[in-house]
């Protein structure tokens, strides 16, 4: 991994936080197996280490960075055509005056806003696919205004914190897990998962506000927040009051999808009012799909390869069973505890998360408090290691500074949120 050939190419360089959490997670990882060896005679346990470490570094190419390149190709295509049609600068100007709040640093309509507000947009509407390329180019563009190009600077730290709180309004993807496992209302996590997800993602602005300085005290940004609360609370009171659990699922599917598709013919039409050579204009974008994707491979196996390390020696299992230890002796209701290897995976790895989601779905059924929980903890926040691999290794950023930190603060408030918000659903 490009990180570890850093520390070891120079000790004058200063540590990041991503390369302490690289090298612990194998260190750790080590330990806690031969423990396993030598006092609990775990003989396969080094063996189950080493072929996850194959099938991670499997997964991270070929099932991540491949498939990727032809999500990129298309819509690096699609976004320039939107640039060219100046959809981009649009984006830039409505928004801008809450974005030059929070993004100080960021030149006013610069087409990072734009990049930045389409990348929140496909979060909130669930479409995953769609975000990533947005996000990808939204890292290049401010990456364009980086003075020091291998150290986030505070307008990159701020979008990967606002981007890994993963703020989604209507999080279809779980909803469609439950109804696969058997829910009797697979919608019933809805209004939990958005609150949690909510308060992780004004936590995790707040944080990064606090820590750069930024003055959220103003009517602008005191506007779009509460603009933003006063929507998120409609929408909910809506689909509560006015929409079964079956039109909440079809309304919520119909209307990401059109939106999404919306977008792509908006851009084609303004192009052609600008009289843009519109299928040159998606060539020209499209070439840097295969190169971004080629540029994030080291980054993905390295992060993917040391998740899988940690996952498998059995330290998340342990670091549970601790949990559950501290809050029995505090006194404290432990009926959440078998949910958080689902909210402990999470940071680490999306996949990771779901497959943990399913399982304890199934384990304890999909009704049940320990399995709505599990899936309240999987919609609260996004995937911050994956994500700090992905989009500053696709720019070559080296030192993270505080983004990582901010990111778990953000994911900790979701967590926490997650578990009393639940309670006061399902227990």
């Amino acid at each position: 991994m490009q990180i570890l050939f850093c520390y070891f190419h120079s000790f004058k360089l200063k540590l990041m936080a991503l390369n302490y959490l690289w090298i612990a997670f194998f260190l750790i990882a080590f330990v806690v197996a031969l423990i396993r060896l030598i006092f609990f005679g775990d003989t396969e346990i080094f063996k189950l280490i080493i072929d996850g470490t194959f099938e991670s570094a499997k997964v991270g190419v070929m099932d991540i960075a491949l498939p990727l390149v032809g999500i990129m190709t298309l819509w690096l295509g699609i976004m320039n055509i939107g640039e060219k049609a100046g959809a981009i600068n649009f984006l830039s100007r409505i928004i801008g005056p809450f974005f030059s709040r929070i993004f100080p640093e960021v030149p006013k309509n610069h087409p990072a806003t734009g990049h930045m507000v389409m990348n929140f947009s496909a979060n909130l509407l669930g479409l995953d696919n769609a975000a990533t390329p947005f996000g990808l180019k939204a890292m290049q563009s401010l990456q364009e205004i980086n003075p020091e190009k291998e150290t986030a600077s505070n307008a990159q730290i701020m979008f990967l914190v606002l981007h890994t709180s993963g703020l989604t309004l209507i999080p279809l993807s779980i909803m469609a897990q439950r109804a696969i496992l058997g829910a009797a209302d697979p919608s019933d996590i809805f209004i939990p998962c958005m609150i949690a997800t909510y308060v992780a993602t004004v936590v995790g602005l707040i944080a990064v506000a606090i820590k750069q300085k930024i003055n959220l005290f103003n009517t602008v940004v005191i506007s779009w927040l509460g603009g933003i609360t006063l929507f998120i609370v409609g929408m909910i009171y809506y689909f509560t009051n006015y929409l079964t659990k079956e039109q909440i699922e079809t309304v919520s599917k119909v209307a990401s999808n059109f939106i999404l598709f919306f977008i792509i013919i908006a851009f084609i039409l303004g192009a052609v009012r600008k009289k843009v050579n519109v299928y040159d204009a998606f060539i020209e974008g499209a070439k840097g799909g295969f190169t971004t994707c080629i540029t994030i491979i080291p980054y993905l196996v390295g992060m993917l390869v040391a998740i899988g390390v940690l996952r498998n020696s059995g330290v998340l299992g342990y670091i549970v069973d601790g949990f559950t230890w501290c809050f029995v002796h505090l006194g404290v209701n432990t009926d959440f505890t078998p949910a958080l290897p689902t909210a402990l995976i999470k940071p680490l790895s999306g996949s990771g998360a779901k497959a943990m989601m399913v399982d304890t779905m199934k384990t304890f059924g999909p009704d049940s408090f320990v399995g709505r929980l599990s899936c309240v903890f999987n919609g609260s926040a996004d995937t911050t290691f994956y994500i700090v691999a992905l989009y500053f290794g696709s720019v070559g950023i080296k030192r993270t500074r505080y983004a990582i930190p901010m990111g778990l603060l953000a994911d900790l408030a979701g967590i926490i949120a997650a578990v009393l918000v639940s309670y006061l659903f399902f227990h």
